[in-house]
């Protein structure tokens, strides 16, 4: 199992947003996060990462790792192992998308330029981007930020894709292109946990559905699916 939150409390800062969260992912799952805005879908994405903290739980375990005793030194090494995609891209706006690219694998220790050559050519093929290698951020649309943002999320290979409302900046024939690439990534084995408030791309894939609400999150069957 790649994510088993059991009776978890999710803190931000001094307040708590989620409390008795359990949740549970294993490999090549599509799990959807959906609930109104301030719900706790971002809170709840970012404990996966350590971005907000978890103060109590029955078991609180993402790829291996004790998230209630992980001590700071090894979070590095728990984000390698996971791909993170956010809904504002976070690319580096002054150098070309091949160098993006390559600042996180010198950042996440690849060394050797025709290893990294190597690697950046291959998830560039992977999200149909490799024609852009050399463009810089602003020369591409927010559709094409959004593949390169996911290339960046498979470089280091991940078990785990963590995407933050990926969708939200973008139009329903790309939004819907977006997703389809994620169930691809999926089928190869890569679990996928994204939060959205789009309840057409919910209806329209398969994949477990939970719902933030009144600071609980509860998982979501048949008419049950909404926000």
């Amino acid at each position: 199992m790649l994510i088993n939150y059991q009776n978890a409390t999710i803190n931000q800062g001094e307040q708590t947003i989620l409390q008795d969260v359990n949740l549970s992912v294993s490999e090549g799952e599509f799990v959807f996060i959906i609930g109104k805005v301030g719900s706790g879908k971002s809170t709840l994405l970012q404990s996966l990462y350590c971005e907000s903290e978890i103060i109590s739980a029955a078991t609180c375990e993402v790829l291996g790792h004790d998230l209630l005793t992980i001590r700071r030194r090894d979070i590095p090494g728990l984000r390698k192992q996971m791909g993170i995609i956010f809904q504002d891209f976070q690319l580096l706006s002054d150098r070309s998308i091949e160098r993006n690219l390559r600042f996180v694998l010198r950042a996440t220790g690849w060394k050797g330029k025709s290893v990294q050559d190597e690697r950046i050519e291959y998830v560039l093929t992977q999200v149909g981007m490799r024609h852009c290698r050399s463009k810089m951020p602003h020369e591409l649309s927010g559709g094409e930020q959004q593949r390169i943002a996911i290339a960046r999320a498979l470089l280091n290979e991940p078990k785990l894709i963590v995407a933050d409302e990926p969708t939200a900046n973008l139009d329903a024939e790309t939004a819907e292109k977006l997703i389809a690439l994620l169930e691809e990534i999926r089928a190869n084995g890569t679990a996928v946990v994204m939060s959205t408030h789009n309840m057409n791309i919910v209806q329209q894939h398969e994949g477990k559905v939970f719902v933030c609400h009144d600071n609980t999150l509860s998982e979501a069957t048949g008419d049950n699916v909404q926000p």
